[in-house]
């Protein structure tokens, strides 16, 4: 059952409203990003932004396409009404987006999208659709977890069709803004870790991030219950469980947080044991890989890798060890911790325990109330020109030591003033 619809925008003149936001209307869903068909797209751009007291825009010049940018993040984008609209729809990827919205609320439907609707069901329109914008397949996968459709067999077995030509090269696979678009659209969502496997179920994964799918069958055993994948799975799923407004670059970060492992594997010739020394340290150069890859800029590439990178880092036992963890990773806090928590929550093996959860946990804690002690690091006591001046050195790389020792001795409340500060270098200089 649709829920009760909610009022529609008021209509340009000569308009239908399509796409998602027809869709969405149908279902009694607020939506932000309106698609409609006009023919006077400039014209009903102006009239829709006076209106609504937005701000119209020509998109493209060439094409004719204008967007009116309204309170709320609310969107409207306007294109050329084309002179069969009905033939237009059938164009479209999936019978759900196929419907047009007529004023009065009148509804266009050729290819039946409201039944598909009605039955939560994903169906395309037709398997050449599919195939002209091959972003589709991702789509679909996107929509299943977004909308809480399921895919219908047909256009599943076209899905898995259309990723098996990509990954033969027999379609050509989209830009990769398109699928980072996609993806992270999946990635936003509360399910989100169901949507990973989703992706691997259909083939997209493999075409998407394969160096994910490089830890399918990898075993570990010791804390963990889970191959490498289904690890990486795990951890995401933990990690929206206890923080539903994660950011993108944190959720990339916890799926990717063991991918350097197997890379790294080595077992045990004797007792098969699993090690992977230095896994935290290739993951992060393989994050910053697959996120280069996906265009992601360059800031969000940074701190995955880094969270990514630092996640083998053992916990503090004493305030003043959770003190100098806070100097020392304070651009990465509290991200770090959160991946670290997920990381371990979804480790369910032989060697956990609730006692070593309960342990893990008081370590995150003495973080969390040494960063609350101080949210930021201290102003510097002496000025470089100082430190140069009192150590007899000129400007070079000892000088970047000194005042890093003197930052993390000032963060540790082993200094607090300028003369403790010369006390502390001078005895530095001497021992180093």
């Amino acid at each position: 059952m649709f829920r009760r619809r909610l009022p529609l925008p008021p209509f340009p003149p000569g308009g239908v409203l399509v796409g998602g936001a027809a869709r969405d209307w149908l279902r009694g869903v607020a939506a932000k990003d309106f698609d409609w068909m006009v023919p006077d797209p400039a014209g009903a751009a102006r009239g829709l932004a006076g209106a609504l007291g937005g701000s119209a825009f020509e998109l493209d010049a060439e094409r004719g396409y204008w967007r009116v940018s309204a309170a709320g993040g609310v969107q409207h984008d306007l294109v050329p009404r084309p002179a069969d609209v009905a033939e237009d729809l059938r164009r479209r990827d999936f019978t759900v987006n196929a419907l047009g919205v007529l004023p009065g609320g009148r509804v266009l439907d050729v290819v039946g999208g409201q039944a598909d609707l009605r039955a939560r069901r994903l169906r395309m329109v037709s398997r050449e659709n599919l195939r002209a914008d091959p972003l589709r397949a991702w789509r679909a996968a996107r929509f299943e977890l977004t909308l809480g459709f399921r895919l219908e067999p047909l256009t599943e077995a076209a899905v898995r069709e259309v990723a098996s030509d990509l990954a033969a090269g027999r379609l050509p696979l989209p830009a990769w803004e398109r699928v980072r678009d996609e993806v992270h659209a999946l990635l936003r969502s509360a399910d989100a870790a169901r949507g990973v496997g989703r992706l691997e179920e259909l083939g997209l994964l493999t075409l998407t991030v394969p160096e994910l799918r490089e830890g399918l069958g990898v075993t570990q055993g010791g804390f963990h219950h889970l191959d490498v994948f289904a690890h990486g799975v795990e951890a995401l799923h933990q990690l929206i469980g206890r923080f539903p407004d994660a950011p993108v670059p944190l959720r990339w970060a916890a799926l990717l947080h063991d991918v350097g492992k197997p890379r790294t594997l080595a077992r045990d010739e004797l007792t098969g044991r699993a090690s992977f020394h230095g896994h935290d340290k290739v993951g992060a150069a393989l994050t910053a890989q697959v996120l280069t890859r996906l265009k992601l800029p360059g800031e969000e590439v940074r701190h995955a890798a880094a969270l990514v990178g630092a996640h083998m880092v053992p916990l503090p036992a004493s305030e003043r060890e959770a003190r100098r963890f806070v100097h020392r990773r304070r651009a990465l806090l509290p991200d770090l911790l959160a991946v670290m928590l997920a990381d371990r929550e979804a480790a369910r093996g032989p060697l956990s325990s609730e006692a070593s959860r309960r342990a893990y946990a008081r370590g995150i804690e003495r973080v969390l109330a040494a960063l609350e002690e101080q949210p930021s690091a201290p102003p510097p006591l002496l000025r470089g020109e100082e430190i140069m001046a009192l150590l007899g050195v000129p400007p070079g790389p000892r000088v970047g030591e000194a005042t890093r020792a003197l930052a993390e001795a000032a963060a540790l409340g082993e200094v607090t003033t300028p003369d403790e500060a010369r006390a502390f270098l001078r005895a530095w200089n001497a021992a180093n």
